[in-house]
């Protein structure tokens, strides 16, 4: 047996291969088994490790992850008389520490209180939100303010005020909430003072993103490139993902955010000397990082146990079912229809244009239904004749069953 420890680089290697049978498994539609366990807690688990580091999280997230986590104990606990032993111990093993992982982030949140906890989630939004718009090709200056009055607001309803310390900058200061926040096993902070200091850190961010104006560090402006264009790209096959993405596409993204994670110094990222970034530079590196690992789980956990070869069909018969429950939601073309003012579609007081083609429009959705429903009548029509036209055997009470099963099967 090989020592991964005497050879270096081994362990990656073993990890890419692992990671590429558990995508291969996903693509085929084989995801309840063991092997395809292996990317997405993977992923879990560097999700896990960002969370903590960044320091902010919601109950939310954590409850997601644990419903995941809880799918893929499962999963390898149907697999276990059915694949290696060593495979089972190492999936196990990696549940484990994000099980352990999951409980320490918990302990952090849990004196909030209920009031602390829906305005701690909403500061958790806000926070993202803005390094989100600290990522734009262009500054957005107005949603950057719309987000800095709502936390003036919020900040307005707590009957502490959060100050600013001093003459130091604002990135002076947020390394100073940063470092408070820290968890700490032995220290759980109070409910108040969470959401206190993660205010702090939402008004102290507005400022350095409406001091930065979305430019970073120019050493760190290749990998901020990078990170961008595999963000951007991810969250369209988010978009596009039913009928555009196999599953093990996912590699390849995952091997370069793994190296870049990975080529980090005591969580920091250096240039070509060994130098750190500031403090703008690294929390927008770490929120481009964490928002790709996110959207790659979210495509591993919206993959569907379907084989490749009948993903086609599946994906129409997706669409076809999305389009019904919008007519089924919208309470159908009458409610549409009802809309009309003396055959018009108004809009206050006024005539808008396009009058003809949308009426003509609806026309047509109503003789589709028509066809669909006359074409339904038709076709029970012919059942009814069929089962009682004499001389013909009546179902049995198993084909009855089947057939019954089969009229009341639902699209999923």
């Amino acid at each position: 047996m090989v020592d991964c420890a005497s050879a270096p680089g081994l362990d990656t290697v073993l990890d890419d291969c692992f990671q590429l049978v558990s995508l291969f498994f996903l693509t085929i539609g084989r995801n309840q088994e063991a092997p395809a366990v292996y990317s997405a807690v993977s992923t879990v688990k560097r999700l896990l490790d960002h969370l903590k580091e960044a320091a902010f999280y919601s109950t939310k997230d954590l409850d997601g992850i644990s419903n995941q986590l809880r799918q893929y104990e499962n999963s390898v606990e149907r697999g276990r008389a059915d694949h290696d032993a060593n495979l089972i111990t190492l999936l196990e093993a990696r549940i484990q520490i994000c099980r352990t992982l999951l409980a320490e982030l918990r302990q952090a949140l849990s004196h909030l209180s209920a009031e602390d906890t829906g305005t701690y989630e909403t500061l958790v939004s806000i926070l993202r939100s803005l390094s989100a718009c600290n990522t734009r090709s262009k500054y957005p200056a107005s949603e950057v303010k719309a987000f800095e009055d709502q936390l003036k607001e919020i900040q307005a309803g707590l009957q502490d005020v959060v100050a600013p310390v001093g003459d130091r900058s604002a990135e002076e200061q947020y390394a100073d909430k940063l470092r408070e926040m820290k968890l700490d096993e032995n220290h759980v902070p109070e409910g108040k003072k969470l959401v206190l200091d993660l205010l702090a850190r939402c008004l102290l961010w507005v400022q350095i993103v409406r001091e930065k104006q979305g430019k970073i560090d120019e050493r760190f402006q290749e990998t901020y490139e990078k990170l961008r264009e595999i963000r951007n790209q991810l969250d369209n096959k988010i978009i596009t993902q039913a009928w555009s993405m196999r599953e093990t596409d996912l590699y390849s993204f995952q091997r370069q955010l793994d190296r870049i994670d990975e080529s980090r110094v005591d969580g920091n990222f250096v240039d070509a000397n060994g130098k750190p970034a500031d403090l703008h530079a690294q929390r927008t590196l770490l929120y481009l990082l964490r928002k790709s690992y996110a959207n790659i789980y979210h495509l591993i956990i919206a993959s569907e146990p379907v084989s490749e070869a009948l993903l086609p069909i599946y994906n129409q018969l997706q669409t076809l079912k999305r389009c019904l429950l919008e007519v089924k939601n919208s309470g159908g073309l009458n409610s549409i229809d009802n809309m009309r003012k003396d055959g018009k579609f108004m809009v206050g007081d006024e005539i808008p244009e396009g009058q003809g083609s949308v009426s003509e429009l609806l026309s047509q959705c109503f003789e589709l239904a028509y066809e669909l429903r006359t074409a339904a009548e038709d076709q029970q029509s012919d059942t009814d004749d069929e089962v009682d036209t004499p001389g013909e055997e009546a179902n049995t009470p198993v084909e009855e069953m089947e057939r019954k099963d089969h009229d009341g099967l639902e699209l999923r």
